[in-house]
């Protein structure tokens, strides 16, 4: 929990497929909070995750099993920082947001729209005027080149400092 005029320091990874490495882990205790968009691929990425002793917030993705499946939902609605978020791991890039998307970002608005799903690092604001962001991919499963993930600051309603973790390439683990 912030204070008046402090931050709200955020890591939002996604598709780690079972990865955790080291670096990831290094990069989770210097957040105030830990937030997965889904296809987290195992229980031990969660259990490592909440062993920080840090709030983390998640939704299941497409490969997740039925344990997973029981212990994050589908989709997360929360107001953090001031701004309303919308946690689901299938939703597509700003300006390309499948229809049933667009219908209920417009029957219940949120400031900030965060996916996964595609593997591809992307932060964009839809006409919509919501900001869509998607971390990439942080594990070694898909067809990303490159190993993202994404830290930003919530303060007094802003997001700010928002930056492009890279972790090396796909293949070549260096954990």
């Amino acid at each position: 929990m912030t204070t008046k005029g402090s931050a709200l320091n955020i890591l939002l990874l996604s598709d780690t497929h079972g990865h955790l490495d080291d670096r990831i882990v290094a990069h989770a205790a210097e957040a105030d909070e830990i937030w997965h968009a889904g296809d987290v691929g195992s229980l031990e990425v969660v259990d490592r995750l909440m062993a920080l002793g840090k709030p983390v917030r998640g939704v299941f993705g497409n490969i997740d099993d039925a344990v997973l499946r029981r212990v994050w939902p589908h989709d997360q609605r929360f107001t953090a920082g001031g701004l309303r978020f919308w946690i689901t791991h299938i939703a597509g890039p700003a300006g390309r947001l499948p229809s049933a998307i667009k219908a209920e970002l417009q029957a219940n608005p949120v400031d900030v729209l965060i996916c996964g799903h595609s593997h591809l690092l992307r932060v964009g604001r839809d006409p919509l005027g919501v900001l869509c962001m998607n971390p990439g991919a942080c594990g070694h499963h898909g067809f990303h080149k490159v190993r993202t993930m994404l830290r930003f600051s919530l303060r007094g309603g802003l997001l700010e400092d928002l930056a492009v973790i890279e972790l090396g390439p796909r293949g070549g683990r260096r954990d």
